[in-house]
């Protein structure tokens, strides 16, 4: 077994890279770049090339900022490379261009790892809740994860806020949109709580949550501490208080304060979480953020 390991997430819209001394599950480096995998996808279908040389770039990019000789590499991709029709080709494409082979899991497998991530993440906060929800808000796709104690229900959604931001003209659409879209979602959790129960507490992880997180706490995109983000509480009324002051920004502003590229996507964000607060009926949400890669590299150490 190696001593370290490189975990390697690339989403719809970003890729995520951790390397972690497997001895002492603590973390050596992070790297985290935009790479707009999904830019496209809900019209055509396909990866677009231009989004196949801005993941090369980060893999090399991310290759000069950690040490990739001393650790095992495992990379894993998710929903937009699932759907693309060209999938296989973009992955051959970057093997050949960087040597990092991918592995396309699918949304038990992607679910597995959130709550790998999110068991480590609880203990470390010293949190011990005997049941709880969680909801990966992806860019492709969304998991909602129960935990029962040792009883584990997940189920993979296809609305993620790539596909979703793309698939509509504007905020107001995707408002109205949403119950509808997200009513799969609603049944299954209905189902799982006349099985199993209400749960404690309600977990939420990815790009949205985490950004609205910070914003609450005053931090900005280039700001952003994750260590500082564990563990926050968001309420519904969180959400909609930063949507608003995300509405009121210039785009200058709302890039500074999200990240150039995420603007529109994190609206869509804020609608998919809010409606997951109705359907679960839960008051509050507590973030983090850990998720697949955390995962993948706790599972292989």
């Amino acid at each position: 077994m190696s001593k370290n390991i490189i975990a390697i997430d690339l989403g719809s819209n970003s890729i995520r890279f951790l390397k972690m001394d497997c001895k002492t599950k603590k973390t050596i480096s992070t790297f985290h770049k935009m790479v707009k995998t999904a830019d496209g996808l809900a019209i055509t279908g396909r990866i677009s090339y231009p989004a196949l040389d801005r993941i090369i770039v980060a893999i090399n990019e991310a290759k000069e900022q950690m040490d990739f000789s001393d650790a095992k590499v495992k990379a894993v991709t998710t929903e937009a490379i699932r759907q693309a029709v060209n999938g296989q080709e973009i992955l051959d494409g970057i093997a050949n261009n960087t040597g990092v082979e991918f592995e396309i899991i699918d949304g038990d497998d992607e679910a597995r790892y959130a709550l790998i991530a999110t068991k480590n993440r609880l203990k470390l906060l010293g949190e011990s809740p005997k049941s709880f929800m969680i909801a990966d808000i992806g860019g492709g796709s969304t998991e909602l994860i129960f935990s029962h104690g040792d009883r584990t229900i997940s189920k993979s959604f296809k609305i993620g806020i790539v596909t979703l931001t793309q698939s509509f003209r504007g905020i107001g659409e995707i408002a109205n949109a949403i119950p509808a879209l997200m009513n799969e979602m609603r049944l299954f959790c209905n189902e799982v709580y006349s099985k199993d129960g209400r749960v404690e507490k309600f977990i939420a992880m990815a790009g949205t949550p985490t950004t609205i997180a910070s914003m609450k706490i005053g931090m900005t995109y280039t700001t952003y501490d994750a260590e500082k983000i564990h563990g926050t509480l968001l309420t519904r009324v969180d959400l909609l208080e930063q949507l608003k002051a995300l509405l009121s920004m210039s785009v200058e502003q709302r890039s500074k304060m999200v990240g150039v590229g995420r603007e529109d996507l994190i609206a869509s964000g804020i609608l998919i979480y809010e409606e997951i607060f109705d359907i679960g009926g839960f008051d509050s949400s507590m973030v983090i953020d850990d998720g697949v890669r955390e995962g993948v590299a706790l599972s292989e150490c």
